[in-house]
């Protein structure tokens, strides 16, 4: 891994996202982009424009602004160490981090997210759900500060149907570099029920001819997919979540049905998507 986007908007949340990415540049020598997308209010000339006639010197007051909080976000103690950079753009959110994603040929977004019921929740609806849809490179969802955030113990949730193992290989590749232990775990439910044999050779069919390393093959009841990622990744005490989608589909293709509202379960635990 040689570099990571960190989306940057101030809150407490890109504050974890980039300590979590801190951590993991320090591992895998990374450099950090840290970038801030300026969304001007209506009527403010973006100050990129300089021959333009009606800019406006608000527009400069709220560059200048930007730059003086990235000053401060840059002196945060746990990028000591890390190779940076930082950019202000001005471009609507979502499609500027994809694009300066590319434009950077980063290897991995990070991202801070406020959502706050259950995997589905914390993506849908937010630019972080868009960038989770729409990045070609994997993008990791930082929810909570963590003070010893790690990569050891990995659940790779999946249905595992043949034709997604697409971007397995990238999957093995980032497990590997943090010498981690991937736990590939299938759901079943009542609406979807499968047979241990059948789920058991649905997995195996998956991974047949990849190395995997370190790994667990592991089947799990519960009321819903969502539940059973989140309980199940309860009890082997996971690091983080990790998923597939598919662009446009997000992680519809997981859930079964609707999620309940009740749902008093909550996804702390980090989010990693790959797309197919």
């Amino acid at each position: 891994m040689k570099s990571i986007l960190v989306p940057v908007d101030f809150s407490k949340q890109a504050e974890y996202a980039a300590k979590a990415a801190s951590i993991i540049a320090k591992q895998t020598n990374a450099k950090i982009y840290l970038l801030h997308m300026l969304e001007l209010p209506t009527g403010v000339i973006d100050p990129t424009s300089f021959s333009s006639p009606n800019n406006s010197p608000t527009s400069f007051l709220y560059l200048k602004r930007a730059y003086e909080k990235f000053e401060e976000f840059k002196k945060l103690p746990f990028f000591d160490g890390i190779e940076m950079n930082d950019s202000v753009l001005f471009h609507k959110a979502f499609e500027g981090i994809i694009d300066e994603s590319v434009n950077q040929n980063c290897d991995l977004i990070v991202m801070g997210s406020k959502g706050t019921s259950g995997l589905e929740e914390m993506l849908v609806g937010s630019n972080t759900e868009k960038v989770v849809r729409n990045s070609e490179i994997p993008v990791l969802v930082i929810k909570e500060d963590s003070e010893n955030f790690k990569i050891e113990n990995i659940v790779f949730a999946s249905n595992f149907k043949y034709e997604n193992r697409s971007a397995f290989q990238r999957i093995l590749n980032f497990t590997k570099l943090f010498n981690a232990k991937l736990h590939l775990l299938k759901i079943n439910t009542i609406h979807n029920f499968e047979t241990t044999k059948d789920s058991s050779d649905a997995i195996r069919n998956f991974i047949n001819e990849f190395d995997l390393g370190d790994f667990s093959l592991n089947i799990y009841n519960d009321t819903s997919v969502e539940l059973g990622i989140l309980n199940f990744s309860k009890v082997i005490d996971a690091d983080i979540i990790l998923l597939n989608t598919q662009g446009r589909r997000g992680l519809a293709h997981l859930f079964n049905g609707s999620i309940s509202e009740d749902l008093t379960n909550h996804a702390k635990l980090p989010v990693l998507t790959f797309k197919l």
